[in-house]
């Protein structure tokens, strides 16, 4: 008898386990994504800022943090992706120098991600 309840116990135990771990996945998932997006906005801010400045190198730095930051990001794959390659094409003209580009390809990036 005492057998039985000890497996019973320990499988309502195991059940009630089961029943609360995905809720508090998904919360996390969710505050997670959000501090991403931020994270991402926030250096490709700096970024602009340093473009503006004509400092290609601590953009690239602030562009490699935020396409780092950015792969964290759940939510609409779609926009996700075009945020990305926006961001790849913005680096990419940051590292030829090109200031009008550069800034306008991270404005639209910026605008996707804020749109999540």
């Amino acid at each position: 008898m005492k057998l039985i309840k000890i497996t019973l116990f320990s499988l309502s135990m195991a059940a009630s386990f089961g029943l609360c771990s995905p809720t508090a996945l998904a919360a996390e998932t969710t505050a997670s994504s959000s501090v991403s997006v931020s994270e991402t906005i926030s250096h490709l801010e700096k970024a602009l800022e340093e473009i503006a400045k004509s400092d290609f190198n601590t953009a690239q730095v602030h562009l490699k943090a935020a396409r780092t930051s950015g792969e964290k990001i759940t939510g609409n794959e779609t926009i996700v992706k075009q945020a990305a390659a926006l961001v790849i094409q913005g680096q990419i003209k940051a590292k030829l120098g090109d200031i009008k580009a550069a800034s306008e390809e991270l404005h639209n990036a910026i605008s996707l991600y804020k749109s999540l």
